[in-house]
């Protein structure tokens, strides 16, 4: 989660949210990512997408079922369905996200009984950090 951490300090370094995420497979990190929906005009460039892009590559592979993705923020919608399609095996998150979190907080795409794929579930790791870090950068912009 401190690696998440740190790619998350770099999105804010570059002026977007600081969400930052990191996939480890066989104890190594293969991906890596920071939010950079501003920086790219993409506002599908999530930290969980951009580091399951990079860590698919890094090992040649079109599923990750041995891999466990870290991300600072519960992810969304559109990454819990990624996470799912890209068979993750395990997802650990720091922040709670009451609005948008997709795995137990708003709903729970990642362990849907009726997906053909549930992802293991670990929430709240480093949870007072990672929320911290997004409240700063909010109450900086308002």
């Amino acid at each position: 989660m401190r690696a998440a951490l740190a790619e998350a300090g770099a999105a804010r370094a570059h002026g977007e949210v600081p969400v930052g995420a990191v996939v480890v497979a066989a104890g190594r990190i293969v991906g890596t990512g920071y939010n950079e929906t501003v920086n790219r005009s993409d506002p599908t460039a999530h930290a969980e997408w951009l580091a399951l892009h990079r860590a698919l590559a890094a090992l040649n592979a079109d599923r990750l079922p041995d891999a466990t993705l870290y991300v600072t923020l519960e992810p969304c919608a559109q990454c819990a369905g990624a996470i799912v399609l890209a068979k993750v095996g395990r997802v650990v998150f720091g922040a709670w996200d009451e609005k948008a979190g997709m795995a137990g907080s708003l709903g729970d795409l990642l362990r849907h009984p009726r997906l053909n794929h549930r992802v293991e579930v670990v929430g709240g790791v480093l949870a007072e950090e990672c929320g911290a870090l997004l409240r700063e950068f909010f109450a900086e912009r308002r």
